[in-house]
């Protein structure tokens, strides 16, 4: 005996002949049952902006640029600290200073020579000893000090050596010397900076620093300048010529 089958009122009633095989068919139910097509988003974080690096930097930009005193006293006593911690005496102490300088000094030269070149039409390379000396006592001094030296001496016992004073040396300012060491000047690395432009000029020479305070300059400092025998010689040829 058939029994009627129920309708399921949320069903539609339809024939044998509408429920076929092609009402749902994967092709007929894409296209009535279509979904939108998603907009894709863009997961991947964005780059980060870079600073330009220091060696993109304009050179002349950075010519009138001044950098903290603080800053600059920090980082010199951080590097006497550090030597000091790494050598046997003060004369070791001097001489890693004064190396310091000279690699110092031959970059500083490096970029004045540079900037001079890329500015003037003709540039001029001093042959003379006192025109060398004077722009060492006023454009290389400006250049890593700020300010230019306070004077410039000459031995009266020796005619081989020069001497630069800096009554106030910026790089020693903050610079605290136990009294067992005073014999210790940190501003070998003035000399050693002054030892290199002079090579780098071709006027070789040996450049020690000297405490020489006084009662108005307790910081005072003489750069004392000996030159080589063979300068001697030339600026003596030089002035016969």
């Amino acid at each position: 005996m058939a029994y009627p089958q129920p309708v399921n009122p949320r069903m539609s009633v339809l024939s044998n002949t509408s429920v076929s095989s092609d009402h749902f068919s994967p092709a007929s139910s894409s296209t009535r049952f279509s979904f939108p097509t998603a907009v894709p988003i863009n997961t991947a974080p964005s780059p980060a902006r870079q600073r330009p690096s220091v060696y993109e930097r304009n050179l002349n930009k950075t010519r009138t640029a001044e950098v903290s005193l603080s800053a600059y006293a920090f980082l010199f006593s951080e590097i006497v600290q550090y030597t000091q911690k790494r050598v046997s005496g003060i004369g070791d102490l001097e001489r890693r200073l004064n190396v310091l300088g000279y690699r110092i000094g031959s970059r500083v030269l490096e970029l004045m020579s540079w900037r001079v070149e890329g500015q003037s039409k003709a540039p001029k390379r001093e042959i003379r000893f006192l025109p060398a000396l004077m722009s060492i006592h006023t454009q290389v001094w400006r250049a890593v000090f700020g300010k230019p030296a306070d004077a410039i001496e000459k031995s009266v016992e020796h005619e081989d050596e020069y001497m630069i004073i800096d009554n106030d040396p910026p790089i020693t300012r903050y610079i605290s010397i136990p009294k067992d060491m005073n014999q210790l000047s940190c501003s070998s690395l003035t000399a050693g900076i002054v030892e290199a432009v002079l090579d780098g000029l071709g006027f070789p020479a040996r450049v020690t620093a000297h405490s020489t305070p006084t009662d108005a300059f307790p910081s005072r400092t003489t750069i004392l300048i000996k030159l080589e025998k063979s300068v001697v010689e030339r600026e003596e040829a030089l002035k016969s010529a």
